[in-house]
């Protein structure tokens, strides 16, 4: 299923932002082998990560955690703050589990080990693009756990959402974008994104991936 995001039969735009040019360009060397992917923008700080990612509006940012100067977590929030609707995931050495919950309640799309194998990494930025959440997997049980709390958002916020907001939020659960969100639909993107951010509201919730988690913790509890 390449193809559901390559709505102009255009490869998926990347934007690698990391302080050691030998990872960007390793990965780089992978990614040119792939025809459904493609680098547009390498950036070794986040000041110069920001100022990029508003000129080239890629699709899909991967985010060093561990940078001199502006860390990883503070260039994901300015990059949010700055209206930066790409998908990013974290990409580094950290499997700290206050990183990774701290990440993806500041925005983070997924968040991925460099110790993985590089066609592993491959695979799961191609996920990424495809609108999905992406974890390294000894991670996953790590956010689940994080998220799984009953006073953040229980049965009484959830039955608070109009049912648009609910439809929405499950096919969030089910690690779909607000591309083909919309596309499922029938709306525009921006309707979508007004959904999100009211229902982000009453659940008291702080990101996509941090909704997606809570719905899927709920639906088994259910």
């Amino acid at each position: 299923c390449r193809e559901a995001y390559m709505f102009e039969d255009k490869p998926a735009t990347i934007m690698m932002v990391d302080d050691h040019p030998l990872l960007r360009k390793g990965l780089n060397q992978l990614i040119e082998l792939e025809d459904d992917l493609e680098v547009i923008g390498e950036a070794s700080s986040g000041k110069e990560a920001i100022e990029m990612a508003v000129q080239l509006e890629p699709d899909l940012i991967t985010l060093d955690l561990n940078m001199q100067g502006m860390d990883g977590l503070e260039t994901l929030k300015h990059l949010r703050d700055k209206g930066v609707d790409s998908r990013i995931i974290m990409l580094t050495v950290s499997d700290n589990d206050e990183d990774v919950v701290e990440a993806v309640r500041s925005g983070a799309d997924g968040y991925l080990l460099k110790d993985m194998d590089p066609e592993d990494i491959v695979d799961k930025l191609r996920e990424a693009a495809l609108g999905k959440m992406v974890m390294s997997a000894k991670l996953t049980e790590v956010l689940a756990t994080a998220l799984r709390k009953p006073e953040r958002a229980g049965s009484r916020a959830l039955a608070s959402l109009t049912s648009r907001e609910l439809e929405i939020l499950k096919l969030i659960a089910k690690g779909m974008s607000n591309k083909l969100i919309a596309r499922e639909l029938d709306i525009s993107d921006g309707t979508v994104k007004v959904h999100v951010k009211h229902f982000l509201k009453k659940l008291n919730l702080r990101s996509r991936v941090e909704a997606a988690v809570w719905m899927v913790n709920h639906q088994k509890g259910a």
